[in-house]
């Protein structure tokens, strides 16, 4: 009776000590839970449109208001032009450019002051203004260097509309170095080559979506999606792309999505009247949608809840899709179509249950995700080819000039700032551990609350 007695306080006490462990554990997390929410939430920016891939700023703390004299930490000069949008890894920022001289450059700047550690000559390219079908003429606002570069924190792979594609260490090292017009035929995009690759693992894909030429010659122009070993340059996987689209109708300026599903990483495009999905793995195709009757696309697709959101090229509907599954998808997949003032160059971004996408002539519309109902529609911009993006439930516009206005992502409009750096600016804001980089015609901008 007495060891019973025993053995039953000795059991209260660990009871009671266990009880008082996971109420200090429990504490120890609200405080834990606590300190996080006060600690700024930081992410690198490692491909274009962001570490999803869709323009989505998961970061807090991210500068809402500047001006040219404001909460600018740094500007940094870069050697001529070109479209590419900055990315991001840790204290280095990546960028691409086309010098006086032609020559194709790969920059690395530090993310804290904006000082370029180190320039590469990738190659060296001729811009033609005019051509003849069947060759590239590249379009007023574009040069060689429109594709965005593409990291992953150990490598960083830069392409050119010259069709060079190569890819070096963060220290500036060439690792390999390759033209994909060379090992897979010259391009035929009316207006340049400008598609940005993505990185899925070991492997660095890149797409070509062009015009066929099937009406002007026996061998059509090959479209295609391609894996390279992102370490040694070999090819892995080569896919042809062939959708039967006609003419420009068969062209597209746009980046590959990544989506995880099912243990897999699917590679989805859009362009050439279609969206489909290819397995990065392997390069066979999973699923594809046919019938998207339309010209050329530049805006490249967002993804949110497996629902693809896109618009079918060159000022036509936007539209949300249902994705999933194998094979071809029927029409009926198609949730809902929108079809005024939709953009030609901006891709769409969604927050708070609502799309935002920003016409190339000025005008911001919102939408909701689930029925494309209109929420608003306003005049903010004079020119739109940035895409827009979102952060701390704010969307960023910024226009061709320059003006990038701020908005609450909200079913109302409510406007939040209007900040404006004189600079030609087509390349979309970038955000990265507090910082807003904004790509000027020849300075790079660094925005950051409490700049001095």
């Amino acid at each position: 009776m007495k060891k019973a007695r025993w053995v039953n306080r000795k059991e209260r006490f660990l009871g009671h000590l266990a009880s008082q462990a996971v109420i200090v554990l429990g504490e120890l997390c609200f405080c834990v839970t606590i300190l996080w929410s006060a600690v700024v939430i930081a992410e690198d920016w490692p491909a274009w449109r962001g570490p999803l891939g869709t323009g989505v700023c998961r970061e807090t703390g991210v500068p809402w208001k500047w001006s040219r004299e404001e909460n600018v930490r740094w500007t940094a000069e870069i050697p001529a032009w070109g479209n590419s949008t900055p990315v991001v890894w840790r204290d280095k920022v990546f960028v691409t450019s086309q010098d006086e001289q032609n020559d194709l450059l790969l920059i690395c700047l530090r993310k804290t002051d904006g000082q370029v550690l180190w320039t590469r000559k990738v190659g060296h390219g001729e811009v033609p203004n005019d051509a003849p079908r069947g060759q590239q003429k590249f379009h007023a606002l574009n040069n060689l260097a429109s594709p965005s570069p593409v990291t992953d924190g150990r490598f960083v792979a830069a392409h050119f509309g010259n069709g060079d594609l190569a890819v070096f260490d963060l220290d500036g090292n060439l690792l390999w170095r390759r033209n994909l017009q060379e090992d897979h035929g010259p391009y035929s995009i009316w207006w340049g080559h400008a598609n940005s690759p993505v990185i899925v693992g070991d492997l660095l894909i890149s797409i070509c979506i062009q015009d066929s030429l099937a009406d002007i010659q026996d061998h059509p122009s090959i479209s295609y999606v391609l894996a390279h070993d992102l370490q040694s340059g070999k090819l892995v996987w080569f896919t042809q792309r062939m959708t039967g689209a006609e003419k420009e109708h068969g062209d597209a300026y746009t980046t590959p999505l990544l989506r995880e599903t099912n243990g897999r990483v699917e590679v989805i495009v859009m362009g050439a009247e279609r969206l489909d999905a290819y397995d990065s793995a392997t390069g066979s195709q999973v699923w594809a949608l046919p019938g998207l009757l339309g010209n050329r696309v530049i805006t490249s697709p967002t993804i949110h809840d497996d629902v693809i959101y896109a618009t079918i090229g060159m000022r036509g509907p936007a539209f949300a899709v249902k994705i999933g599954g194998s094979g071809l998808l029927s029409q009926d997949k198609i949730l809902w179509q929108y079809a005024k003032n939709t953009p030609d160059s901006p891709s769409p971004v969604v927050c708070n249950g609502l799309l935002f996408m920003a016409a190339d002539n000025g005008i911001v519309q919102c939408l909701d995700i689930v029925t494309g109902e209109l929420c608003w529609r306003e005049r903010m911009g004079r020119e739109f080819k940035a895409s827009p993006i979102t952060a701390e439930n704010r969307v960023y516009f910024l226009d061709t000039s320059g003006r990038c206005t701020v908005v609450e992502a909200s079913r109302d409009f409510r406007p939040l700032a209007t900040n404006e750096i004189p600079d030609r600016m087509l390349a979309s804001p970038v955000v990265s551990d507090g910082n807003l980089l904004l790509r000027g015609r020849e300075r790079l901008y660094c925005i950051a609350v409490d700049a001095r």
